[in-house]
């Protein structure tokens, strides 16, 4: 792991957005939580949430951080479903593989659940949409100090 032992603790938060693309009547019915397998965005949202918590035990150079917000939004398109994960923290060290595997695996369970009504379902692009927080904010608000 990365020392982080000189940081200063500061806000973090990372928004992350992951693409499930299907047929237009998969999204319907997902939406509606009409899937053999039950209500599949509330599923995914605490799919989401837990991911977020686990990070660190699922990638091994995360450090653990106390997590002070998860926020899991959903946008159904007609052929599609953008996931957007917003993770807050007040830490030494970024949120942003949090919020990442947060979108992730909210897509893999939308897949999931979505897979044995459409054989076409297929996970798209995940990436990190914004990011705050750190030195670079402290180095904003103080410099003139300094």
């Amino acid at each position: 792991m990365i020392d982080i032992s000189n940081k200063i603790e500061t806000l973090r938060i990372a928004v992350a957005e992951s693409r499930v693309i299907a047929k237009k009547e998969t999204i319907e019915r997902a939406v509606r939580g009409d899937t053999p397998k039950g209500d599949v965005l509330n599923v995914a949202r605490a799919a989401a949430v837990l991911a977020v918590k686990k990070t660190p035990e699922l990638i091994p150079y995360c450090h653990p951080l106390m997590i002070d917000s998860v926020s899991v939004q959903f946008e159904p398109r007609d052929t599609e479903i953008i996931i957007r994960v917003e993770a807050k923290c007040v830490g030494k060290t970024g949120i942003e593989m949090e919020a990442l595997t947060g979108a992730m695996i909210a897509a893999l369970n939308i897949y999931d659940m979505m897979k044995g009504i459409d054989k076409d379902v297929v996970i798209g692009e995940t990436k990190l949409v914004e990011k705050r927080g750190g030195r670079v904010i402290f180095r904003k608000r103080f410099s003139k100090l300094f």
